[in-house]
């Protein structure tokens, strides 16, 4: 969409790797004091289903990444007032909760502080 720069990719093929990944996998959270990751365990496992994801030209926008066989890929970016993630917070179970929950209370105190 143009908003952050960069590419979007797929999965390289590689022996005994499923594309897509489907499944739980734990994040490696690269910007771990992100409102939308407090309150999360370290790793924290999320449920995925995807074949691309996000490279940003950024790496600063990286606020989270996921493991796929030898990949190291893009699992949520994060800048200024936008989030989005690669993963299905809402089928993540208590993991994903939270992170929905985090990022309510983020948009209600954005909200309260423009009004």
């Amino acid at each position: 969409m143009g908003i952050v720069p960069g590419s979007v990719r797929r999965f390289r093929s590689e022996p005994n790797l499923t594309i897509p990944h489907m499944g739980w996998n734990r994040l490696q959270l690269t910007q771990s004091e992100h409102p939308a990751w407090q309150g999360l365990p370290p790793n924290p496992y999320v449920y995925f289903v995807h074949s691309y994801y996000v490279d940003p030209i950024d790496a600063k926008v990286r606020a989270a990444t996921v493991q796929h066989g030898s990949q190291t890929v893009t699992a949520a970016i994060a800048h200024n007032n936008l989030v989005a993630v690669q993963f299905h917070p809402e089928k993540s179970s208590d993991n994903g909760l939270k992170i929905l929950s985090n990022f309510v209370a983020q948009v209600k105190s954005s909200y309260a502080l423009s009004s």
